[in-house]
């Protein structure tokens, strides 16, 4: 079996992450959305994929090539519009026979353990198209699934009213016939998949594991979460240095050529990219995800956060409920607040308007490149674009930078 794998949308919702990188190249607990996906589908047995890639395709197809670090032959179709799924899987059509199924991956989902395998192997049980569901509780954001006899799918409902929203969602991983081909030809995607239902059938495949198709920023910090509540044992490179007497604590990961001073207090679960730098008397507190080539300085509190690659952060800093783009710097003594005094759940300014997060504690998320100076203090749900500079607070002399 071949697989059809689905990279190219951008994911507006997670600004100001999805400007420089597709949404697929998010990372959570160390690994990017997209490589989780690849490693599991060839734990499931395939090994031979074609990937829609659309927005800043360039970054996938420089970090997987050809698939053969993998164990993977991968072929890439360039979607240049976004357009949306019925065009992205229309443009594979030429790459699959006529009597073929294939696995058909939204790689912009995340789950704890091996969908794409219980899937697969649901296919070679019954030898019928199967589309993997989840139960979530913000169902009304996705497609209603209507279950019948023997595990099959009655009908699908794109955009469910309130009365019509259903315990099950589709997942984002299916077998499909090559069929499906032919009916996008005349059919948007839900429909096609109604008309399976009421053809050769759609069957089920429950999956009751931890599941996650985020929205929006503070949705990684989940996604983050779920994964590194899998992680049962530590998990350390004999390479690392420890530069004094370092405190561990829980499944702490972390990676080749990291360099810790004495001080430091690693509480795991949590994740330390290679070739990173953690100063003296540093603390990371659990579900805290760093990645490579970062520098954290003396005295810094890391808690429930994601730094991506190449992140620097000033001494005596704090940084919580936060993620932290690429290259992205945290001047010397800036707080990340993470709760309003009220305790009230907090809104956060995105570029479609205010938006409820739902929490009652949520830091800031800044893009890749940008540039917190010495001294600040960001309210709770602050969001900084790409590349943006915060002059360093001061108050001397008075009124000038």
């Amino acid at each position: 079996m071949r697989a059809l794998i689905l990279a190219a949308g951008r994911g507006a919702g997670l600004y100001p992450f999805t400007n420089t990188r597709p949404k697929a190249m998010l990372p959570m607990a160390g690994e990017m959305l997209l490589h989780s996906a690849l490693k599991k589908i060839r734990a499931a047995g395939v090994s031979d994929l074609v990937v829609v890639v659309g927005h800043r395709a360039d970054r996938i197809i420089n970090e997987f090539g050809q698939g053969s670090r993998y164990g993977m032959t991968i072929q890439y179709i360039r979607q240049d519009e976004p357009t949306g799924i019925r065009d992205a899987i229309s443009l594979a059509k030429g790459h699959f026979q006529e009597d073929e199924s294939f696995l058909l991956v939204y790689a912009d989902v995340l789950a704890s353990e091996n969908m794409y395998r219980q899937v697969v192997q649901a296919f070679g049980s019954f030898h019928q198209p199967v589309a993997a569901i989840c139960h979530t509780p913000h169902a009304q954001n996705y497609g209603t699934v209507y279950l019948g006899k023997d595990m099959q799918i009655e009908r699908l409902v794109e955009k469910p009213v309130e009365r019509e929203v259903g315990n099950y969602v589709l997942a984002g991983v299916f077998v499909m016939p090559y069929r499906l081909f032919d009916l996008l030809e005349s059919f948007e995607m839900d429909e096609a998949l109604n008309e399976l239902c009421a053809g050769e059938g759609l069957r089920s495949s429950i999956w009751e594991e931890p599941w996650l198709d985020a929205q929006h920023p503070w949705d990684l910090l989940q996604g983050n979460r779920m994964v590194m509540d899998t992680w049962s044992e530590a998990r350390v490179d004999g390479s690392v240095r420890l530069r004094g007497a370092v405190q561990f604590r829980g499944p702490v990961v972390i990676e080749k050529n990291v360099v810790i001073e004495s001080g430091a207090s690693i509480f795991g679960p949590c994740f330390i990219g290679e070739n990173t730098f953690l100063g003296n008397g540093v603390l990371v507190r659990p579900y805290t995800a760093i990645g490579a080539n970062a520098t954290i300085g003396f005295g810094v509190e890391l808690k429930n956060c994601i730094l991506f690659n190449g992140v620097r952060v000033g001494r005596l800093s704090f940084v919580g409920d936060s993620v932290v783009g690429e290259d992205a710097v945290v001047g010397s003594g800036t707080l990340t607040l993470i709760q309003n005094l009220d305790q009230s759940e907090i809104v956060v300014r995105m570029p479609e308007g205010k938006v409820d997060s739902g929490l009652d504690k949520v830091g800031s998320f800044l893009g890749d490149g940008a540039l917190v100076g010495a001294s600040n203090t960001l309210a709770s749900g602050t969001v900084v674009p790409p590349g943006e500079v915060i002059p360093h607070h001061y108050t001397y002399p008075r009124g000038e930078n």
